[in-house]
Order: C-alpha cells, then sequence, then structure tokens
C-alpha cells in the first residue's frame, strides 16, 4: 500500500512539474527589449505582432456632432511604428508646451507606452502584453491618426495618407 501511495506521489510531482504556470511562462518569454527592437525595424515582423482586429475599435463622431460610429481597428488601418516614435523622452517644445513618451506600464507581461503633451489628451497608447506562447504581441492601440476629431468623411483619406507612410517606412525597414 505504501509503494501504491509512493508512485501516486512521484506521478503526481512530475505531472505537475511539467505544466507551466503563466508565471512561468512570463519568465521563459522573450525580452521585452530585443523584441522591441525588431518590432520598430522591421514591417513584416511588426505585422506578425499585431493581434488585429485591436481591443478598442476606432470611434468617430458622425457628421451631425452626436453620433458615434465604431470601425475595427485592422490591419490596414495600422501606421507602422518606428523606433523614434517609440522612444522614451521629455521635450520642452519652443512653442510651449512639453511632449512626454514614456511607458506608462511596466510589468512583466504587459506594458503600455503613451506619447503626447502634458496636461492634454494622448496622442499614441500601444499595449503590449506578453501571451501564452511567449511572445509579445500589440493588443491595443489608440493613435492620433484616428482621433475621435476625425470626421468620418475624411476616414478613407486618413488611411491612405498612413498606407503612404507604412510604404515609406518599409522601403526603410522591410
Amino acid at each position: 500500500m505504501r509503494a501504491k501511495k509512493f508512485v501516486y506521489c512521484l506521478l503526481m510531482i512530475v505531472l505537475f512539474a511539467g505544466i507551466p504556470t503563466d508565471k512561468a511562462v512570463a519568465q521563459s518569454g522573450e525580452d521585452f527589449k530585443p523584441f522591441l527592437d525588431k518590432f520598430t525595424s522591421s514591417a513584416a515582423f511588426q505585422y506578425t505582432r499585431i493581434k488585429f482586429p485591436l481591443k478598442t475599435p476606432i470611434t468617430l463622431l458622425a457628421d451631425d456632432g452626436e453620433t458615434e460610429k465604431t470601425f475595427p481597428f485592422t490591419k490596414e488601418k495600422w501606421p507602422l511604428l518606428d523606433s523614434e516614435t517609440m522612444k522614451e523622452e521629455r521635450i520642452a517644445q519652443e512653442e510651449g508646451g512639453i511632449y512626454v513618451s514614456k511607458f506608462t506600464l511596466n510589468e512583466p507581461e504587459r506594458k503600455v507606452f503613451e506619447a503626447g503633451y502634458e496636461e492634454s489628451e494622448v496622442d499614441l497608447r500601444v499595449e503590449f502584453q506578453l501571451l501564452p506562447d511567449g511572445k509579445w504581441y500589440v493588443v491595443d492601440c489608440y493613435t492620433g491618426w484616428y482621433g475621435y476629431d476625425l470626421p468620418i468623411a475624411e476616414l478613407k483619406q486618413t488611411i491612405q495618407q498612413v498606407k503612404e507612410e507604412n510604404a515609406a517606412f518599409k522601403e526603410i525597414h522591410p
């Protein structure tokens, strides 16, 4: 009987030792800094590390000034992010105001980068998450490209401008 209990306990230890916990996945996942360096220097890589459609849709105000309309934040609307955009800094502008860009949340499994003028609304907010596969992904974003004040009638034109900017990025960082 003792032998059976011993074997059973040994089996349970082996079984549970082989199942990684969320914390173990985070510890064995890729390092954020090398991921971010690659993310901001390769368009192809960047597209593979974004979970489209993003959590938060693009919300615009209709021409009547009261009605909101939402659009899924899909790959075609994504403005590629370079290392300069994702740089942490604080810059005093000549015309006044201070532009701040930094990680406002820096946890082992979740990071949030925000940029914009102090005392004003955020112009860029990117949420990264370390998923169970051990890799970092963008799971949500707000960008001034699709700010609340963008008229719905200009959405197609804005998407076209984003595509043009992305084409230039891809030439430098394929």
